[in-house]
């Protein structure tokens, strides 16, 4: 069966930051994989993911860390970090993302970076 949407995994410790991007995705036309955890994701599997979107402070795994394993097991996985913590942002380590957005984020300026992230990856870079 062919594939139709695209699908975005969102990882988030924050029930109500996933409800209301579940919400944000699946408006726009995506199919929304909402995860409490890395490891829930992983266990998962990341095989027939578009895009993640994680958040960068949670507990157990990390957002850097989940990163750093989806980039080697699908380094062609566009990887999209948000954080509420601003002091964050502003590291070094938020480098080489796809997408970087700071809590509360733009919703129209997320949506269209997942739709350029999405072209890039389907057409090879």
């Amino acid at each position: 069966m062919e594939k139709t949407r695209p699908i975005v995994a969102v990882v988030d410790d924050d029930a109500r930051l996933l409800e209301s991007l579940e919400e944000l995705l699946e408006s726009a036309g995506y199919e929304a994989c909402c995860f409490r955890s890395a490891e829930h994701l992983l266990a998962r599997g990341l095989s027939n993911l578009d895009l993640l979107i994680t958040d960068i402070g949670m507990s157990g795994t990390n957002g850097f860390e989940l990163r750093d394993t989806v980039n080697k097991a699908r380094p062609e996985l566009p990887v999209f970090l948000v954080t509420g913590r601003h002091e964050i942002a502003d590291q070094g380590r938020a480098k080489g993302i796809d997408g970087f957005f700071r809590k509360p984020f733009d919703a129209p300026a997320l949506l269209i970076a997942i739709g350029e992230a999405l072209q890039k990856s389907r057409h090879g870079g």
